[in-house]
C-alpha cells in the first residue's frame, strides 16, 4: 500500500487525502478530512472471482459512529446497530459512483467500507466519503480502472458553491451531488426548488469542473493493477448462439408485453440450451447465450429506432390515474403507466406521529415521510418478505425529495404527513410512477398542494458515437441500457433527480439533450394527471383528525399551562381537544370535532391576549368591593372597575348597579401606576 498525501482547495474547507497511514492490511485505506469532519474509507478485494457469479459482487457500507460528534446512543443499547436511512442512502451514493468503473467481466468480490470518525456538524461527510473511497480503490491493486471524484453543488442567491457546509444549504436552492471522472459524468443526484433545465446542466458543468481539480491532484495515486482476463468461449459454441439469435431476435417485436418477450427469450435459450447434454458445456453456452442475447437487443434497438414495446423512441406508455379508491385512508390515488402501476395512500397525524431522528447532528423531527413497497408479485416473482431493501429505501427517498417542497408549512397545514406507496406492477421507473401516485393522493387528501408534481425516467443505449434516447423506459431498455435518468418536477422546473450510468461516455451534451426530451414527456403527464384531479380538495377526510394550530407569546405558555398543569387540564377536559405546546409558541389542537379545536382555540387566545385600550370587552362581575367592582374580561385576566366609573351618574353603593356573577360590558381603559387593570362601564355604555 502506497503511503501518499494530497491537500485540495475545494469549497469552504481544504480536501486532505492520505493513504496508507492506517488499516494497513487492507488493499488501501484512505483518512480523509475536510475542517475537522475526518473519515477512513477502506478497500478490499477477493484474489478469486466468485463462483458462478453472473454480476459483478460489490459491497459498499457506510457507517456514522455518533461518538464522532461527541454524543452517547439513545435509548436502551449504547452501541449502533443496523444502518439507519440516511447511512443506507450515503451507501448508494458511493455504490453508484463506483461500480460503472469496474471492468465489466471482473466477478471478484469487492468490499468498500467507510467509517465516520468525526463530524464537526459543518462539513457533510457523505461527498467527503465517496471521494475516499475513490481514491482507496484507485491507490490499489484492485482494477479500478480510472480516478473519479464527487462534489456536492449548491446554489445561494443564484451563485453555484462548491461543497456548501450543512448552513450554506439551508440557504440553497439547490442539492446536487455529482460523481464524475475526466471525460464521463458517472452519477447524479439530488434535489431542486423547480430548477430549469439549463440551470441543472449548468451545475454539472460547475461541479464537473471542481471535480476536475481534485483528479489531477491525485492522478499519482495510481497503483498497478491486477490483470483481469477476459473469458474465453469456445467459438462453436458462440458461433451457435451468434446464429440462433441473430436469426430470430426481429420476432422479439412480435411480443409487445413484457411476460411474453420473456417467455419468448426463455423459450429460445432453451432450444439452444438443449443442444448440449454436459453440465460444463451447457453452463458456458448458458453465458454465451445471455452475453449475446444482450448484445442484439441493444443492436437492433439502436439500428432500427424501433423499441421492443412498439413505441417510438419519445413516446410514454399508456396512463391511468384514478383517485380515491381506498374509502378510510385519508387520500389515495393509484396511477398506472404500461405495465408499471403504483397505489399511494396518505394518512394525516398529529405531531406525536412525526419521526424522531437522532444521529450524529441534534435531535431532530420529521412531519412528512414517504414509504415505498416493492413486493414480489409485481414482477411476477416468488420471494421471502424480509425487512425493507436498499433499493425501496432509495427509491422512497428519491420520491419523498421531489414533493417535499411543496409540503405546506406546519403553521398553516399542523399534520404529519404519511405516504405509503406499494408498487403492484413494475416494467420500468417505479419510483417516478410513485411521485406522480403520491402527487394526486395528497391532493385527494385535501393537502393545500398547489400544483402536480410528475416523474419521467429516461435512458441511452449507446456504442461509441451512436446512441438513441429512450422516453419512459421499461424491460430490456433499463436491464441492458447505458443510462437511468429519473427526472421529477412541475411545469415550472426540477425537483428530484437521480442519474445513473453504466460504463464511462457520458457527456453533459447528451445530458443537455436528455432533459429536453424528459421535460417534454413530464408535459404530458402532468396533463393527465390534472385531467383527473387539478386542485386540493376543500376539505380533509372525514376520517382524519381536524387541527388547528396557532402562535403565542413564549412568556404565555406558562399561563396556559398553569400551575402544576392545572389551566391546560381544565381545557382538555372542558372542551375534549387534545392540546400540545412547543418550546416555541407554537400551539397545536386536534380533535375528531371542529367544534372542540375552535373551543379550546378561543380560551387560548383568550388567555393569551393582550388587551388593548379603548376596546370593549363582555366580562363577569368576579367580586364586589366598596370601592367598586372586579370584573374578568379576558380568561385569567381581570380588572377593576372602579365606583365612578359604573355608571354615567353618581354610584352611592356597588351593589346598586352589579352584583358578583352579572354579566357586563367594560371599555379596557388602561394600566394604573402600580401596574393594574383599569376598566369602565360607564364608557362602554356610552360608546
Amino acid at each position: 500500500m502506497i503511503n501518499k498525501k494530497v491537500e485540495i482547495p475545494v469549497g469552504n474547507a481544504p480536501l486532505c487525502m492520505e493513504t496508507g497511514f492506517v488499516a494497513k492490511q487492507s488493499d488501501s485505506s484512505v483518512w480523509a478530512r475536510m475542517g475537522d469532519t475526518i473519515v477512513l474509507a477502506t478497500a478490499v478485494g477477493s484474489k478469486e472471482a466468485r463462483e458462478e457469479a453472473d454480476f459483478f459482487p460489490l459491497s459498499c457500507d457506510y457507517r456514522e459512529h455518533i461518538s464522532a460528534a461527541g454524543k452517547i446512543p439513545g435509548g436502551f443499547f449504547k452501541r449502533e446497530g443496523r444502518p439507519n436511512e440516511r447511512e443506507i442512502l450515503v451507501s448508494r451514493i458511493i455504490d453508484r459512483s463506483i461500480r460503472p468503473l469496474f471492468p465489466e467481466n471482473y466477478l471478484n468480490e469487492v468490499q468498500v467500507i467507510v467509517n465516520v470518525l468525526s463530524a464537526d456538524l459543518e462539513n457533510n461527510p457523505d461527498v467527503l466519503s465517496v471521494n475516499a473511497a475513490a481514491l482507496a480503490l484507485y491507490s490499489s491493486s484492485i482494477p479500478f480502472q480510472e480516478p473519479m471524484a464527487c462534489v456536492r453543488v449548491g446554489c445561494i442567491d443564484d451563485t453555484y458553491v462548491v461543497n456548501p457546509t450543512f448552513a450554506q444549504m439551508e440557504k440553497s436552492s439547490l442539492n446536487m451531488i455529482v460523481s464524475a471522472t475526466r471525460g464521463s459524468i458517472v452519477m447524479v443526484e439530488g434535489e431542486g426548488s423547480e430548477i430549469s433545465e439549463d440551470r441543472f446542466i449548468k451545475a454539472v458543468e460547475f461541479g464537473h469542473g471542481e471535480i476536475k481539480k481534485i483528479l489531477d491532484a491525485v492522478k499519482d495515486f495510481a497503483a498497478e493493477k491486477r490483470e483481469v482476463t477476459a473469458p474465453v468461449y469456445d467459438q462453436s459454441v458462440v458461433s451457435a448462439a451468434n446464429q440462433l439469435i441473430s436469426s430470430r431476435i426481429m420476432e422479439a417485436y412480435s411480443f409487445p408485453e413484457k411476460i411474453d418477450r420473456e417467455n419468448f427469450y426463455k423459450s429460445l435459450g432453451e432450444s439452444f440450451l438443449a443442444g448440449y447434454e454436459d453440465e460444463e458445456k451447457k453452463k458456458e453456452a448458458k453465458k454465451v447465450f445471455s452475453l449475446l442475447l444482450k448484445e442484439s437487443i441493444r443492436k437492433i434497438i439502436l439500428e432500427t429506432g424501433k423499441r421492443l414495446d412498439g413505441r417510438a423512441p419519445t413516446e410514454v406508455r399508456p396512463i391511468d390515474c384514478k383517485v380515491g379508491l381506498l374509502p378510510r385512508t385519508h387520500g389515495s390515488a393509484l396511477f398506472t403507466r404500461g405495465q408499471t402501476q403504483c397505489l399511494a395512500s396518505v394518512t394525516l397525524g398529529t405531531s406525536d406521529d412525526e419521526q424522531i431522528i437522532d444521529g450524529l447532528h441534534a435531535e431532530s423531527k420529521k412531519r412528512f415521510m414517504l414509504h415505498y413497497n416493492f413486493p414480489p408479485f409485481s414482477v411476477g416473482e416468488v420471494a421471502f418478505l424480509r425487512g425493507t431493501s436498499r433499493r425501496e429505501i432509495g427509491h422512497g427517498a428519491l420520491a419523498e425529495r421531489s414533493l417535499a417542497g411543496f409540503i405546506p408549512e406546519e403553521l398553516s397545514f399542523p399534520y404529519t404527513i404519511r405516504i405509503v406507496a406499494n408498487i403492484l406492477e413494475s416494467n420500468g421507473s417505479s419510483s417516478m410512477a410513485t411521485v406522480c401516485a403520491s402527487s394526486l393522493a395528497l391532493m385527494d387528501a385535501g393537502v393545500p398542494f398547489n400544483k402536480h408534481v410528475a416523474g419521467v425516467s429516461l435512458g441511452i443505449i449507446q456504442e461509441k458515437d451512436k446512441y438513441i434516447l429512450l422516453t419512459d423506459i421499461a424491460g430490456e431498455e433499463d436491464h441492458y441500457g447505458n443510462l437511468d435518468l429519473k427526472l421529477a418536477g412541475t411545469s415550472i422546473g426540477i425537483t428530484g433527480f437521480q442519474m445513473d450510468v453504466k460504463g464511462a461516455g457520458l457527456t453533459t451534451s447528451i445530458m443537455k439533450e436528455a432533459l429536453k426530451q424528459a421535460n417534454g414527456a413530464k408535459a404530458g403527464i402532468l396533463e393527465k394527471m390534472s385531467a383527473s384531479i387539478s386542485s386540493s380538495r376543500p376539505e380533509i377526510s372525514v376520517y382524519a383528525p381536524r387541527m388547528l394550530s396557532l402562535k403565542i407569546n413564549t412568556d404565555k405558555i406558562g399561563l396556559v399551562i398553569g400551575p402544576g398543569g392545572k389551566m391546560i387540564k381544565k381545557i382538555i377536559e372542558d372542551t375534549g381537544a387534545d392540546i400540545n405546546i412547543d418550546d416555541d409558541g407554537t400551539v397545536k389542537i386536534f380533535s375528531i370535532d371542529c367544534k372542540a379545536c375552535e373551543a379550546a382555540a378561543d380560551i387560548i387566545k383568550g388567555l393569551t391576549e393582550e388587551p388593548e385600550v379603548g376596546r370593549i370587552y363582555e366580562g363577569t362581575v368576579v367580586k364586589i368591593m366598596e370601592f367598586g367592582a372586579f370584573v374578568q374580561f379576558l380568561p385569567g385576566k381581570d380588572g377593576l372597575v372602579h365606583i365612578s366609573e359604573l355608571a354615567p351618574q353618581r354610584v352611592k353603593k356597588v351593589e346598586d348597579v352589579v352584583k358578583v356573577g352579572d354579566k357586563v360590558k367594560v371599555k379596557f381603559i388602561g394600566m394604573d401606576d402600580r401596574g393594574k387593570v383599569k376598566l369602565s362601564r360607564k364608557q362602554a355604555l356610552n360608546s
